[in-house]
């Protein structure tokens, strides 16, 4: 698979770190696009929006295409064939969801062919601290996951928790479990800010670092917010090892004239 589909797939072990050099044109592709699960989660995404994505994805080369729960199993259906998987949402966006809900869900996704859920942990219970019913929550996905061979990325919703230590305590739970990636952000969860707006809260640096620190060999998926190709070489280098976006032909383009790829050194301490 090489160093890039391994990162994709794995996360990076915490004793190493990545640098960036110069490289010939042809390289870079293969590294950017192989980082992204190329969304189509938008509510007003048509048919036709699902067709051309999954029309372009083989030609990116992304790790998978991201879609809604009622999209799984037409997208598998263009897909097959190809190298690309079928990711889709789970509890999606909010996590409020029951738990059994949730199984149920993405039973029915890995039967239709999806083969990576992205689900939202319930929120309101992170804020109450109930630890114990975010956590069985979680493994009900992870497991019913696991019987279909399925890989499961935990979204914290980032911007509507308080603090690190929720963050932190996440980690921890998705380790326990078995998660296979922990992820920043669903891209719709809305935050009011000083001014009174409303915003889409993203990857921000902090809790990336936070995440990579914390989350042990999990992956670690930024999603949010991640619209050029400057925006996917910061959260890499930050540490993500999947990166979620809707901007994927604008990031690859951006590519074009950036021609840099990244290698991995050890750490001059490990």
């Amino acid at each position: 698979m090489g160093f890039l589909g391994v990162c994709a797939t794995s996360g990076v072990a915490k004793d190493q770190k990545y640098a960036w050099s110069e490289t010939k044109q042809e390289s870079i592709s293969s590294m950017i696009s192989q980082y992204i699960d190329h969304a189509v989660l938008h509510p007003t995404n048509t048919e036709d929006d699902l067709r051309a994505a999954c029309k372009k994805a083989p030609q990116w080369g992304v790790a998978t295409v991201c879609v809604r729960p009622c999209d799984v199993a037409l997208a598998a259906e263009l897909l097959k064939g190809t190298s690309v998987g079928v990711s889709t949402v789970i509890g999606f966006p909010h996590g409020a969801n029951a738990s059994c809900i949730k199984a149920a869900e993405s039973r029915l996704a890995c039967e239709q062919g999806a083969t990576e859920l992205d689900m939202v942990v319930n929120i309101g219970r992170v804020h109450g601290a109930d630890w114990d019913y975010v956590e069985q929550d979680i493994r009900a996905v992870v497991e019913t996951g696991r019987e279909f061979g399925a890989l499961t990325k935990v979204i914290f919703e980032n911007a509507l928790l308080v603090g690190d230590e929720q963050k932190i305590e996440l980690c921890k739970i998705c380790i326990s479990v078995g998660a296979a990636f922990v992820k920043t952000s669903t891209g719709f969860g809305f935050h009011k800010i000083p001014d009174g707006y409303f915003v889409a809260g993203g990857a921000t640096d902090h809790d990336l670092q936070l995440m990579r620190e914390n989350c042990g060999d999990l992956g670690l998926k930024a999603s949010g917010g991640i619209r050029t190709y400057d925006d996917a070489l910061r959260v890499v280098q930050l540490g993500a090892t999947r990166i979620g976006t809707s901007a994927t032909e604008a990031i690859l383009e951006g590519e074009a004239v950036h021609p840099v790829t990244a290698v991995m050194e050890e750490d001059d301490n490990s």
